[in-house]
């Protein structure tokens, strides 16, 4: 059986598919920047965001970070060495070992997030309707409904 090329993205897919990059590419040089302001990596920020909303076990992280959990293994150690980061026991099956901030984790969370400055006033710009708008396509776009609190990303 022979394969279909896919067709040609039209002018407005390839326009989008553009701007999307370079929101991307912004967005990761401005998180890194607030990471480093707060003596933290990026993939340490994030991991902090996402331990933020929960507590999670190391494999779970590994699959929202899309990463080898031997990598959310040492930054998870380097976390619990700052203080900002505990393991504790899961409540319904206590082998299984959960991350979770600790207050001072979840403050830096916090404090890195408000230091975030790319989109931050274009966004607040936008009247709420169009923000809604957007959020509710980001969504479909990642293949989420429009019911759920969030995404994986961090910020």
């Amino acid at each position: 059986m022979a394969r279909s090329t896919p067709p040609a993205p039209d002018t407005v897919t390839r326009e989008v598919v553009d701007l999307i990059g370079t929101v991307v590419a912004r967005f990761h040089g401005d998180y890194e920047a607030a990471a480093a302001a707060h003596s933290l990596t990026g993939a340490q920020a994030r991991l902090l965001a996402l331990l933020a909303r929960e507590p999670l076990p190391m494999r779970r992280i590994a699959q929202r970070l899309k990463c080898e959990p031997s990598n959310v293994t040492g930054i998870v150690d380097r976390l619990e060495e700052r203080g900002l980061v505990e393991r504790r026991p899961a409540p319904a099956d206590r082998r299984v070992k959960l991350a979770a901030v600790t207050a001072e984790g979840a403050r830096t969370a916090e404090r890195v997030r408000a230091s975030l400055d790319f989109a931050r006033e274009p966004l607040a710009a936008l009247p709420s309707a169009d923000r809604e708008t957007l959020r509710d396509l980001l969504r479909q776009l990642l293949g989420e409904s429009s019911g759920t609190g969030g995404t994986d990303a961090a910020a």
